[in-house]
């Protein structure tokens, strides 16, 4: 393994074991990291990290943007660069960052999509599943996400064991293995405890550990859960994204326009910066101007 293999290496280590990034996420940064020392060894003929120039990465940079690929693309891998040099200077490999005159590119927001309100209501009390277990499975999953705005991995994970029903409360691991306790109404509650229990009538052997399990008996698959939501929601609503997370926005923008507070919206996401949860707020703005301009004569 060459020097410079061996100090991504220590960087991917640091991530997975110190900051207890996601899988996914590490394998981002880890292919972000290849693919800038694969462009500097063959533009420049170096790989030494002691070596690199911020004008090295301005290159890359460029050949980046000239094959088209999208700012929020750049900056992740920007990102991903500031994060490898920010170690290796915690390490004393090098003495400056090369990153710091590198500026990320400007991102024009988009606003993130959602499922209307009346739209949500027809999915609940008349669209109709299938009296089985994969209606009875996609129900419930859709109820959750919609009811508690977890991310499609945390569902996915969701253990019988951390369904609170003293407290009609769910406990998740979230990014970074952070957990935290979502409340669930009495309704919700009692259809998790009503799946609990066919599980145990419908078969004979299953995975004990999660709540949600496919009609083989073992824990779904993303790709289901994301079939699932989108042939579901493709029966109420004409929006272009139909995925879980689509969901987790409708279930934020429905709290945030009915007033909660944005520092508990924050909460219940799992959000690590309050940036982050800001952007509900702009969905709700464009509600107001909607209704002013509906409503206002001199509007």
């Amino acid at each position: 393994m060459s020097a410079n293999q061996q100090s991504i290496q220590s960087f991917l280590d640091y991530l997975k074991f110190e900051k207890r990034y996601s899988r996914h996420t590490v394998i981002s940064y880890q292919t972000d990291l290849i693919a800038f020392f694969d462009f500097i060894e063959l533009q420049f003929g170096t790989t030494d990290i002691a070596s690199i120039h911020s004008s090295f990465i301005r290159s890359w940079l460029a050949g980046l943007k000239d094959q088209a690929m999208e700012s929020k693309t750049i900056n992740r891998k920007i990102s991903s660069l500031k994060s490898f040099f920010k170690y290796q200077l915690k390490k004393g490999i090098v003495k400056v960052s090369p990153m710091t005159t590198i500026i990320s590119q400007k991102v024009s927001k988009r606003l993130p999509q959602y499922v209307e309100e009346n739209d949500i209501a027809t999915l609940f009390n008349y669209v109709e599943f299938p009296d089985n277990w994969a209606g009875r499975t996609d129900r419930l999953l859709l109820q959750l996400f919609y009811n508690t705005g977890m991310r499609q991995a945390e569902l996915v994970s969701l253990k019988e064991s951390n369904i609170d029903k003293s407290n009609s409360s769910l406990k998740v691991l979230g990014k970074g293995n952070k957990e935290r306790v979502l409340p669930v109404s009495n309704e919700l509650m009692q259809s998790i405890l009503f799946y609990i229990e066919a599980k145990r009538t419908e078969f004979e052997v299953f995975d004990k550990e999660v709540l949600l399990i496919n009609n083989k008996g073992v824990k779904l698959y993303p790709k289901y859960v994301y079939n699932s939501v989108k042939k579901y929601l493709t029966e109420v609503t004409t929006i272009d994204k139909k995925s879980p997370h689509v969901l987790r926005h409708s279930f934020a923008t429905h709290l945030m326009n009915n007033g909660a507070d944005l520092n508990a919206v924050k909460e219940l996401l799992g959000h690590s910066s309050l940036a982050a949860t800001q952007v509900y707020t702009h969905n709700t703005i464009e509600k107001l101007k909607d209704v002013y301009k509906k409503a206002h004569p001199k509007a």
